[in-house]
C-alpha cells in the first residue's frame, strides 16, 4: 500500500456536494439503550486509554495479519507499539511482539515466511531493521546503523530488503556514527542554508538526505540505490518516506521521488526511475519520467505483473491541495495516461490487485474516506459507505483487509468484501473500553452557506440528548485549510470529549475543504477568510435557531487554519461568547516567509502589486481594533509550521486592548499537543475557560 504524500496531511458514493439539500435534517438518533451507571463519560483520560492500532499487512496467503499497536502509559508519559497479530478470521489476537522498545513497520516476506520490521532494542542507538520468523522465535537484526532504518519493503525474491536512511551523502555509512556523536558534542551549534526547505512541522532541515538502500537478508553490508545518483528524496519528508520508492518484482529497478527545484521553496517533486546496480558497482543515470509537469508527482508504485508503473500527479504548482490524479505509465512503452480524467476527487492512498488488472484506494468523499475499487477499464467505484476506512491491504488470494473508524469507533482492523462492501470486525481490544463508555450520538447536516450553496457538516450530540432541553455549542473549526473533517475518531480536538461536558459540537466541511471537488477545494484562493466566515457564522445561525441550543452559550475555536478562522471571527461579527485559538496564524505576513508549505507564492509575493491588499483583508491583526470576545491563545514552542509568535502576538494584542485573555504554552509541544499528560491539560484548559466564559447567565 502507498500513501499519497502529495497533500501535507477520512453506500455507494454520496452525491456531490452541490446536489445535497439543505433541508433541515430528521431529528438526531436516539440512544437504543439507556446510558447506565457503569458506563463512564468519554474523557480525555479515557480516550488516551485506547489503544490505537496502525495500518495492517497481510500475509501473501491471507492466513495471518500484522499491525502495529500502540498503548500510553499515562504515569510515564509514553507510548508502547508492538506488533500484533489475527488470523484471517479474526481468532488468535496476540502480540507477536512484547519487547521494551516500539516496533513498527511491519512487512510480510513474499513467502510469508518472515516479518521485517523495525525497532529500537537494547544497544540500538536509532530503529534497526528486524526480521522474525512468522511462526515466532527470536528477532534477527540486519542492520546497525547510526542513522536508523525505516520503511522497510521486500524484494520479490525475499532475498533482500530496501529501506530509507537519512544519512550524510558525503560519508561513508561505516562513518556516519562518527559525525553524529562529534555534532552532539560540539558546542558549535549553528547551521548554514544554500536552499530550502528550512523547516519541516517541528524541526529544522540540515544537509542530512533520505536515501534508498537494500540489505541481503543473510546479512551484510547495505547496498546504497540512491546515493550516488546525485539526487536524493525530498527532506520534508519527516512525517513518513513509506510513499517516496518502490523496487520492481523483478527486482532491477527502482522507482523513487526526488524534487527536481532542490533549491526553491515550493518542490517540483518528480517520480525517477534508476536501475539497480549490481552490488560493488557505480549508480547508473536516473531518468525522470514526469519532468514535464511543473507541479508534483508522487507515490509510485509496481504493478505485479511488472508492466505498468503508477502514481500520483499534481497539475498546479506551488498548491499542495490540487487534485490528485491517479496515473499509469506502461514500461514498456513509455506511454503514460491519467485514469479518470473527469472523475473530480483525490486517491490519498492505493495499492494494485494481485491480478494487476485493478486497483484499490481510500479516498475523501464529501465527509467520510471511503474505500474505492479503480478498474484499468471502466469507472471508479466505492466499495464502501457508512463509516471511514483506510489502511487497505491485499493478500494474493483476494482478501482484503483494512482499518474501520467513526467517531465512536476508533480505528478498528476488518475484513472488507470488495463486492459487496460488507465490513466484518476481526480486532477487539478496544472492546471492553468501549462497551462501558457513555458515547453521544451524530449525524451529518447539510445547511446554506456562503453564496447559497450547501456546506455538508458533522453534528455531536452529548449522551442522552434530550431534544427538550437545552445544550451550550461548540463551534469546531478545523485545519487545513484544505482538509475535511470525516467520520472518524479524532485524538485531537475531539467532539465526544466536550459532548461528556455536555456541549453540542459540530464541524463544518467550509469552502475550501477537500473532498467536495477540487473547485470547492480551491473556491477560497487567495481570499482564504471571506467564505469560510460566512459558513461558519451561517452554521451558528442555523443552531441558533434549534430549540435544543442556548444561543447565549455557543462557543468556537480550532487549530492551525481553524485557529487562523478563529481569529479572523474575533475581529468581525459573530455570536460566540468565548473563543479558542490554538496554533493560529495571526499575521499573514509574517506567516508567508515561515511555512515553506503555503500556497500563497502561487499568488506571487506579498510585494507584488494587487498582493498586499489580499493580505491586508485576509490578515487578522489587521481587524485587531474589533477585538472584544474572551479568547484563550494557545501555542506550542517547538511549532515551526506555525511559529510561536503568532500566539504571542494574538495574546498581547488582547491584553493591550484589555479583552480577557490566556495563554497556555507547551514548551515541549510543536504544531500538535501529542504528550498524553500535556493533552489532558490541553482539555482542562479549554474546560476552565468555557466555565468562566460561557457559564449560564443569571436570570
Amino acid at each position: 500500500m502507498i500513501r499519497s504524500v502529495l497533500a501535507l496531511a477520512l453506500f455507494v458514493a454520496a452525491a456531490p456536494l452541490a446536489a445535497q439539500s439543505a433541508a433541515t435534517p430528521a431529528a438526531p438518533a436516539q440512544p437504543a439503550v439507556a446510558a447506565t451507571p457503569a458506563k463512564q463519560p468519554f474523557t480525555i483520560e479515557r480516550s488516551w486509554q485506547i489503544q490505537r492500532l496502525g495500518n495492517p499487512v497481510v500475509s501473501p496467503d491471507g492466513a495471518r495479519i500484522v499491525a502495529p499497536v500502540t498503548r500510553f502509559d499515562m504515569k510515564e508519559d509514553k507510548a508502547y507499539t508492538d506488533l500484533w497479530m489475527w488470523n484471517a478470521d479474526g481468532s488468535g489476537e496476540r502480540a507477536f511482539t512484547t519487547h521494551v522498545g516500539n516496533e513498527g513497520s511491519p512487512a510480510f516476506s513474499p513467502d510469508g515466511r518472515f516479518i521485517a520490521f523495525t525497532a529500537q532494542r537494547e544497544d540500538d542507538k536509532a530503529p534497526q531493521l528486524y526480521v522474525m520468523p512468522i511462526d515466532g522465535g527470536e528477532a534477527r537484526r540486519l542492520t546497525t546503523l547510526a542513522t536508523g532504518v525505516q520503511s522497510p519493503k521486500w524484494f520479490a525474491d525475499g532475498r533482500r530488503i530496501a529501506f530509507v536512511s537519512r544519512v550524510f551523502a558525503d560519508l561513508p555509512l561505516a562513518e556516519q556514527g562518527k559525525r553524529i556523536d562529534e555534532r552532539a558534542a560540539s558546542k558549535m551549534t549553528g547551521q548554514v542554508w544554500d536552499g530550502g526547505p528550512v523547516t519541516a512541522w517541528d524541526r529544522y532541515i540540515d544537509e542530512r538526505q533520505f536515501h534508498v538502500f537494500a540489505v541481503d537478508v543473510g546479512g551484510g553490508a547495505p547496498q546504497a540505490l540512491t546515493l550516488g545518483t546525485g539526487l536524493e528524496l525530498p527532506r520534508s519528508a519527516v512525517q513518513g518516506t513509506d510513499s517516496l520508492f518502490a523496487v520492481s518484482p523483478e527486482g532491477t529497478e527502482l522507482a523513487f521521488v526526488a524534487d527536481s527545484n532542490p533549491a526553491r521553496e515550493d518542490a517540483n517533486n518528480d517520480v525517477f526511475t534508476v536501475a539497480i546496480p549490481a552490488a560493488g558497482a557505480v549508480a547508473a543515470k536516473p531518468v525522470n519520467l514526469t519532468g514535464e509537469n511543473p507541479a508534483n508527482d508522487g507515490a509510485p508504485l509496481y504493478s505485479p505483473d511488472g508492466r505498468t508503473l503508477s502514481f500520483i500527479q499534481q497539475r498546479i504548482e506551488g498548491f499542495y491541495a490540487d487534485k490528485g490524479r491517479l496515473m499509469l505509465r506502461e514500461r514498456r512503452s513509455g506511454a503514460t495516461r491519467e485514469m479518470y480524467a473527469d472523475w473530480d476527487r483525490t486517491v490519498s492512498e492505493y495499492l494494485w490487485a494481485p491480478d494487476s488488472r485493478r486497483l484499490f484506494g481510500a479516498v475523501d468523499d464529501a465527509g467520510t474516506v471511503r474505500a474505492y475499487e479503480f478498474p484499468l477499464s471502466g469507472e471508479p467505484r466505492a466499495i464502501t459507505g457508512a463509516a471511514s476506512f483506510n489502511g487497505l491491504a491485499l493478500a494474493k488470494n483476494g482478501l482484503m483487509v483494512g482499518l474501520r473508524q467513526t467517531f465512536i469507533e476508533p480505528p478498528t482492523l476488518v475484513r472488507i468484501d470488495a463486492g459487496s462492501g460488507r465490513a466484518t470486525k476481526l480486532s477487539t481490544i478496544n472492546d471492553e473500553l468501549l462497551a462501558n463508555t457513555d458515547f453521544g450520538t451524530y449525524e451529518s447536516v447539510t445547511y446554506t452557506g456562503a453564496n447559497g450553496q450547501p456546506i455538508q457538516m458533522w453534528v455531536n450530540y452529548p449522551p442522552g440528548f434530550d431534544r427538550s432541553k437545552k445544550y451550550p455549542f461548540f463551534m469546531l473549526i478545523h485545519g487545513g485549510p484544505h482538509n475535511a473533517i470525516t467520520d472518524g475518531m479524532a485524538f485531537r480536538w475531539n467532539a465526544q470529549v466536550f459532548g461528556s461536558w455536555g456541549y453540542v459540537t459540530a464541524w463544518p466541511n467550509f469552502h475550501g475543504s477537500s473532498g467536495f471537488g477540487q473547485a470547492f477545494t480551491d473556491s477560497i484562493n487567495p481570499e482564504w477568510a471571506e467564505k469560510p466566515y460566512q459558513d461558519v457564522i451561517k452554521a451558528a445561525e442555523w443552531f441558533a435557531a434549534q430549540p435544543w441550543i442556548d444561543k447565549n452559550r455557543m462557543v468556537a475555536g480550532g487549530g492551525s487554519y481553524g485557529g487562523y478562522l478563529t481569529s479572523i471571527i474575533l475581529g468581525r461579527e459573530h455570536p460566540f461568547r468565548a473563543l479558542v485559538a490554538h496554533a493560529k496564524v495571526y499575521n499573514l505576513y509574517t506567516q508567508y516567509g515561515a511555512d515553506f508549505a503555503t500556497e500563497m507564492p502561487r499568488f506571487g509575493g506579498f510585494w507584488e502589486e494587487g498582493n498586499d491588499e489580499v493580505l491586508r483583508r485576509n490578515s487578522p491583526h489587521y481587524h485587531a481594533a474589533n477585538f472584544k470576545t474572551p479568547t484563550l491563545v494557545i501555542h506550542g514552542q517547538t511549532d515551526l509550521r506555525v511559529p510561536v509568535n503568532h500566539g504571542l502576538e494574538l495574546y498581547q494584542t488582547l491584553l493591550m486592548k484589555g479583552v480577557p485573555s490566556r495563554f497556555v504554552y507547551f514548551p515541549n509541544e510543536n504544531h500538535w499537543v501529542l504528550k498524553p499528560q500535556n493533552s489532558v491539560f490541553w482539555y482542562q484548559q479549554v474546560q476552565r475557560w468555557f466555565q468562566e466564559h460561557n457559564a449560564p447567565k443569571a436570570d
